[in-house]
């Protein structure tokens, strides 16, 4: 993928060297409720009340809890500081670019924030770490990235490559897009009048998650008419990574049957078939998946 050239955004916050230390980012109260299934068997015993209170003591002092029940986010792998910040440099190239092309194919494009850290960090959604992955977050209109993400997507998925690691951000992207639009809160909406049918909330993620797909191809069809950025193999790597994390792949790979109902983001066949719909020709009207 040829970006040397390119620009680099600055509507970076870049928190590589504050987040994921000692506690780093800490969980929302909401994200620690969430792990009141795990604390109430706690509360039954001496030793288990003990354990609660240490880590109450520890939230309030601004120490992250999970840490010390390994969900902290916190990678004790060394960050080799030359390859992570040609990493950053080249994201935020990426970003720049779809900068570049949102501006000129939407009307009042507003460019997010991208915020790259390490570990765990504070986002507008609640706690950020590591193994959730990138995600977008529509309460702050920001990226959140750990870069480390991009090593896991090479080793762990075979979905190495700098273009795989620009679909990804393109797809962050594609969810920027969805909240400018409206479309986010409308699919809110829906899973709240549902109720608790986790089968039809999941179904309607779905549509959400290929239509960002399709997005991405968006960008990488007018940033390549643009600014010539594909190289040969390119467009393999983008569709290899889509396939890597289809949600049907990553339950094989976990071990379990694949359970469609289960699918919050689309199957691999699936999110290929929506991000070559969208670098076929560049047109954004071919993107609803809600028809």
């Amino acid at each position: 993928m040829r970006m040397d050239d390119e620009r680099e955004s600055r509507n970076v916050d870049d928190r590589r060297a504050s987040s994921g230390r000692s506690g780093g980012g800490m969980p929302s109260m909401g994200t620690m409720m969430m792990l009141w299934p795990i604390v109430k068997p706690l509360l039954r015993s001496k030793f288990g009340m003990l354990i609660v209170g240490v880590g109450a003591a520890a939230y309030f002092m601004g120490y992250n809890p999970l840490a010390l029940v390994g969900m902290g986010g916190v990678s004790s792998a060394p960050v080799d500081k030359v390859k992570d910040e040609k990493q950053a440099v080249f994201i935020k190239k990426v970003l720049a670019s779809t900068e570049d092309i949102w501006k000129q194919k939407l009307r009042g494009y507003k460019e997010p924030i991208m915020v790259l850290y390490r570990g765990s960090t504070r986002s507008g959604c609640g706690h950020a770490s590591a193994q959730m992955g990138p995600f977008y977050c529509p309460a702050d209109q920001k990226v959140y990235l750990d870069l480390g993400f991009f090593d896991e997507l090479a080793s762990r998925h075979n979905a190495p490559g700098d273009f795989a690691q620009a679909y990804v951000l393109a797809h962050e992207i594609g969810h920027h897009i969805q909240n400018m639009q409206g479309t986010l809160a409308k699919v809110q909406k829906a899973k709240q009048s549902w109720g608790g049918s986790s089968t039809k909330a999941n179904a309607l993620q779905v549509k959400v998650e290929l239509q960002a797909d399709c997005y991405a191809g968006v960008w990488a069809y007018y940033a390549h008419k643009q600014f010539d950025i594909l190289e040969p193999g390119d467009i393999e790597e983008a569709l290899r990574a889509a396939s890597s994390i289809g949600d049907d792949t990553l339950q094989k790979q976990a071990g379990g049957a694949v359970r469609p109902d289960g699918f919050t983001h689309g199957s691999s066949k699936q999110r290929v078939e929506w991000f070559r719909r969208g670098i076929k020709n560049g047109d954004i009207r071919q993107c609803n998946t809600f028809q």
